[in-house]
């Protein structure tokens, strides 16, 4: 039998109530569990493994109804609600409103946690080192522009850990007061982001100064103010300053992506789809380098990633920082990090976190 409009209605608005009751059983249970931990002397509350666990096996479970997507969404705001009564979960990133950091920081931890946009990278890091937030949202690296050196400073001068990994993809648009491209004399914006588009400026913009910002969204106050300026940054961050668009979807690669961190004082437990960062120094004598590469490849450790940056403690030496494929307690890469402080000098692992998943 077919039932009408009003009979439909009147079993979702069923199904609604079901739900808002097993989601307040939810959170119940949920501050049950932070009560446990608190007396078992838990100082985290927030498991980045679990909840990833939790929704590939939710995914896993639907008959295609909703899209795997929506079923991630859904559940990362349930589990910030949850966490929201276990305890506040207060997260730095790049600020202000509206930064393509801003937004990789709600897709992590959706609209109930706490956020606390700061000026710069670097006060990311003091805010969880302080005690000011319990989690930091930092970009690392951006496949056009290469690495966010701010950042892998940070890791280095500091005792935090990477917990997790975001890939975004990036697109900035073009806001102005001007009234063509043509009476556009400047372009502000954050160095990254001057670099993903720079041939798009170059071919519409030749003649335009480049001014260099702290965050793309802290372009937005130039803009207000220069008649001939222009702000290059998200869609979100031109809505939320009240700007017009004169040109959306610009990246120099279609394919533009930057890959962001969650920084916070301790890494996540094995998935078994995990990347692992470390950082190491190495004695200043001919092939010290290839041995120590050799120690990945006797373990059969995909290396992933490879870079030097200045060292903090000796001038003209290096600091070498790489990604592989595994997790610190897997054997194989345990075995290479052992063998790597036999050749190397300080040793660091900078984090073991799950690997990012595509929507």
């Amino acid at each position: 039998m077919t039932r009408t409009l009003d009979e439909l209605r009147a079993r979702i608005d069923s199904i609604d109530a079901s739900l808002l009751e097993l989601l307040e059983e939810r959170a119940s249970v949920a501050a049950e569990v932070a009560e446990a931990k608190r007396r078992e002397g838990r100082v985290s509350f927030y498991d980045p493994a679990r909840e990833r666990e939790l929704t590939e096996r939710l995914s896993s479970r639907s008959d295609g109804t909703l899209p795997t997507s929506a079923i991630r969404s859904i559940w990362r705001e349930i589990i910030a609600a949850c966490l929201a009564v276990q305890r506040p979960l207060t997260v730095a990133h790049l600020g202000p409103e509206g930064t393509f950091t801003g937004m990789a920081a709600r897709h992590l931890f959706g609209d109930s946690a706490v956020y606390r946009p700061v000026a710069t990278i670097d006060t990311v890091f003091h805010a969880i080192a302080h005690g000011d937030a319990t989690r930091g949202v930092v970009p690392v690296e951006n496949s056009t522009e290469g690495t966010v050196g701010a950042t892998v400073r940070g890791l280095l001068a500091s005792d935090l850990r990477i917990e997790r990994e975001l890939v975004l993809p990036i697109h900035y648009s073009l806001a102005t007061h001007a009234p063509s491209l043509a009476a556009v004399r400047r372009v502000y914006s954050h160095p990254q982001a001057l670099g993903q588009c720079g041939d798009w400026i170059r071919r519409h913009l030749p003649d335009a100064e480049l001014v260099p910002r702290a965050s793309t969204a802290a372009a937005a106050g130039d803009v207000g103010t220069d008649a001939e300026g222009a702000a290059l940054l998200s869609e979100r961050a031109a809505q939320v300053h009240g700007l017009p668009c004169i040109a959306a979807n610009i990246a120099d690669d279609p394919g533009n992506a930057t890959r962001f961190l969650v920084i916070s004082t301790q890494d996540s437990a094995l998935t078994g789809n995990d990347r692992t960062s470390l950082a190491f120094e190495l004695p200043d004598r001919p092939g010290a380098l290839r041995e120590a590469l050799l120690v990945f490849e006797a373990e059969g450790v995909n290396l992933t990633h490879l870079e030097s940056h200045p060292c903090r403690r000796r001038a003209w030496a290096w600091t070498f920082v790489c990604d592989l494929e595994g997790h610190r307690d897997d054997p194989p890469v345990a075995a290479a990090i052992e063998a790597l402080g036999t050749i190397a000098e300080d040793v660091r692992c900078l984090g073991s976190y799950p690997r990012h998943s595509s929507p």
